[in-house]
């Protein structure tokens, strides 16, 4: 029988690069998020799939009779219900991640003590940051394949370009996700988290969701192109018909930009807050 030598008991320190952020175990917060899925109240998932739906079938196929055409990318005339089908799956993707990344985050934060006791682990802030972020992209993942498979049906869909609709509403989820749990590691209270559907609400009724952008004043369009809810609409609804210019890639570079912002404030939050 071998005998424990004092050399068998010393700690080496870790020099993989971000060690004391990442421990590579992000796994390890995706399966617990994963089982307590199961006991989650699936109502209140599902809403924010179906809401868009009925967004859609009211405005796309009942105001739709009335209005008619319209002027899409690169000067398409498309049917109003197809010009509001991908602005409805941008908004459906981000309410996806917005809920799994802000209140989900904010119980488990403020009452569960929940990250708290993970990072009393081998789990670095990085680790559960890549875990809740993903998460919530699973889910903004389900409601735009959902979604796109609904266009489909309702004959929404004429080119082969829109089924990467399902992957840029991925990248909007990301881009929610992360900045959503950032700032979400900010709020005490209920009253401050009030203040996200504040945001949300007229993001979704302003970011030419229902209307061209050219139907407000000048300021008012800069304002609404300063919004992340504006890119992810134009850019799903370029992608729908296959109408690129240089303004896609400014879209997905402004998700990249704000995905980056997000994982950094999130990170940098947990550790300030909880490894102190």
């Amino acid at each position: 029988m071998s005998l424990v030598q004092d050399a068998d008991l010393e700690l080496t320190a870790d020099t993989r690069p971000f060690a004391g952020l990442y421990a590579r175990n992000a796994r390890a917060v995706i399966g617990r998020g994963l089982l307590a899925t199961k006991t989650s109240n699936w109502a209140i998932m599902v809403s924010g799939f179906v809401e868009p739906v009925l967004y859609l079938v009211s405005m796309g196929v009942g105001l739709g009779a009335l209005v008619g055409t319209v002027v899409g990318p690169a000067g398409t005339e498309i049917s109003y219900a197809a010009y509001i089908a991908p602005a409805l799956l941008a908004v459906s993707a981000m309410n996806g991640a917005v809920y799994d990344s802000t209140w989900n985050v904010f119980f488990k934060m403020n009452f569960g003590k929940l990250y708290q006791n993970m990072l009393y682990t081998s789990l670095g802030p990085l680790d559960v940051a890549i875990g809740e972020i993903f998460l919530a992209l699973l889910r903004g993942f389900l409601y735009a394949t959902g979604f796109t498979a609904i266009m489909g049906v309702m004959g929404l869909i004429t080119t082969w370009w829109a089924l990467l609709m399902v992957p840029a509403s991925v990248l909007i989820a990301f881009g929610f996700a992360s900045i959503g749990m950032g700032i979400t590691s900010f709020m005490k209270t209920f009253q401050q988290m009030d203040w996200i559907n504040f945001v949300m609400l007229p993001m979704f009724l302003f970011s030419a969701t229902f209307y061209p952008l050219s139907v407000y004043p000048q300021a008012i369009q800069w304002l609404i192109q300063a919004m992340p809810l504006w890119h992810g609409v134009e850019l799903l609804r370029q992608l729908s018909v296959g109408a690129f210019n240089g303004m896609t890639a400014v879209h997905v570079l402004y998700y990249v930009l704000l995905i980056v912002v997000g994982m950094v404030l999130t990170t940098t939050r947990l550790r300030a807050l909880f490894l102190k």
